[in-house]
């Protein structure tokens, strides 16, 4: 029987990877580092499959170690749509958190049945990870080439999966320019006023432009301008601000909020609302 401290290595590395995997992914701010990105793809595409191999096959004359590898991706990528399947049925969706603890809970569970089954086997037929390869037959040439043809394609898979999560695709470049009313909604703007009445709006801006933008507000009322500034925005930077004014003259005035991008002459965008001064 095989002793705990005789626990094989491989399956130690598996349960490590969980736990750090879990980690990275869950404790702030370790779920913002590059780490997360690297063992993301490793937890969902090959730990699962890996797990269940040792699981089916504990001797070293099932499989040899390019075909377990081989079989853990091939699985890992049947097992993993499977389990959010079930997850899709369940209360807890198929949400990051949930999908994370399903495949950890898979996992763990299936390295604790290779263990057992790995005890109860000879030692010398027992499974053991090896960072040479020693095929178990003579290979021919036309074998060997499919398996590297096969290890290749998995190779390209994961670095194509691991771009498209690195540098996402962008979307579209706009900039959020709003007005809203003194309780922060769309409504009970000051639009009926008195000379000499202050009315007030809160004035949004948000970059979505994927770069530092430099902004000029203008804000008139009739011909005249109250106010101009200059704001800089980064990327997903939001500005806010309260914006107080108080018409001098009687009649229908329309008060105008003009944004200007970079050194652009024409307006980015135009809002305004009507105001009757009585």
């Amino acid at each position: 029987m095989m002793q705990l401290n005789r626990f094989p290595k491989d399956l130690w590395v598996v349960l490590a990877a969980v736990l750090l995997t879990m980690v990275f992914v869950i404790v702030p701010p370790l779920n913002e580092t590059f780490v997360r990105m690297v063992l993301g793809p490793i937890m969902v595409l090959f730990l699962p499959g890996y797990s269940l191999i040792s699981a089916l096959f504990p001797r070293k004359k099932d499989l040899d170690g390019i075909e377990r590898i081989a079989l853990s991706f091939g699985l890992s990528i049947a097992i993993t749509p499977l389990l959010g399947l079930i997850l899709n049925y369940t209360p807890f969706g198929i949400r990051q958190i949930p999908s994370l603890i399903s495949i950890s809970i898979f996992t763990i569970i299936c390295t604790i049945m290779a263990y057992i089954r790995r005890s109860k086997v000879n030692e010398k037929e027992r499974f053991v990870l090896s960072f040479t390869y020693k095929p178990t037959l003579p290979k021919k040439r036309v074998d060997k080439a499919l398996t590297i043809i096969l290890i290749l394609s998995i190779l390209a898979s994961i670095s194509a999966l691991i771009y498209v999560i690195v540098t996402p695709k962008r979307g579209e470049k706009f900039t959020e320019f709003y007005i809203l009313g003194p309780g922060g909604m769309a409504d009970n703007y000051p639009k009926n006023l008195k000379i000499g009445e202050n009315g007030t709006v809160i004035i949004g801006i948000v970059n979505h432009e994927y770069e530092l933008i430099n902004y000029t507000l203008q804000i008139t009322l009739g011909d005249k301008l109250l106010k101009e500034t200059t704001i800089k925005l980064n990327h997903n930077e939001t500005f806010t601000e309260n914006f107080t004014f108080s018409p001098k003259e009687k009649g229908r005035k329309k008060l105008k909020f003009l944004l200007y991008k970079g050194g652009s002459g024409e307006p980015y965008r135009l809002l305004h609302l009507w105001i009757d001064v009585k």
